[in-house]
């Protein structure tokens, strides 16, 4: 798996969402490092990537409430189990559950298997809540998807919190999540 610092030469055969997501990076003056791959829509499959890039993947989850009028993007160490409860409790929402294909392309302009916190630059009304495991937060770097599973980026932490979430207008709350039975 090859290594670039750059967003690719040529755009073509690569979806807008992608190709923005650099742009906004690069006009940010954020580096990172990016790994083309074949699709990585699962945690398993992102081990590869993982070893090329150094960095852990962020799993990231979509969620909403019971009745689709709250919704989360969650960010939280790739090994680390999800308990709804656990997290429920914290952001005082019964009921969690994972939001559908349709709210993720309508929130984030991203599909299943590539939900990442670079689609927040889509969420231009503000919708989407986003939480962050403080074990995330500890990270000197961050690996997360261009908005597409078949990219894959090494971000400074520092940079996603300071440069990216600014930028695109969203703030976050720290959670904190144990992961364990």
């Amino acid at each position: 798996m090859k290594l670039f610092n750059e967003k690719p030469e040529n755009p073509e055969g690569r979806l807008p969402r992608e190709v923005r997501t650099y742009d906004l990076l690069d006009s940010l003056k954020i580096e990172y490092k990016r790994a083309d791959h074949e699709r990585a829509d699962t945690m398993e499959a992102c081990n590869a990537v993982d070893a090329a890039l150094g960095v852990v993947m962020c799993k990231n989850l979509f969620l909403c409430n019971r009745q689709k009028t709250a919704f989360y993007l969650l960010m939280m160490p790739g090994g680390k189990k999800f308990k709804t409860k656990e997290l429920s409790a914290q952001i005082n929402s019964a009921r969690l559950s994972f939001a559908g294909p349709e709210d993720m392309l309508k929130y984030l302009d991203i599909e299943p298997g590539s939900v990442s916190v670079m689609g927040l630059m889509n969420d231009k009304e503000h919708a989407v809540q986003l939480l962050i495991d403080e074990d995330v937060l500890e990270d000197k770097y961050i690996g997360c998807h261009p908005c597409v599973n078949t990219s894959s980026l090494k971000l400074l932490t520092d940079d996603v919190i300071k440069k990216f979430l600014p930028a695109v207008e969203h703030d976050f709350k720290v959670v904190h999540l144990v992961g364990e039975d």
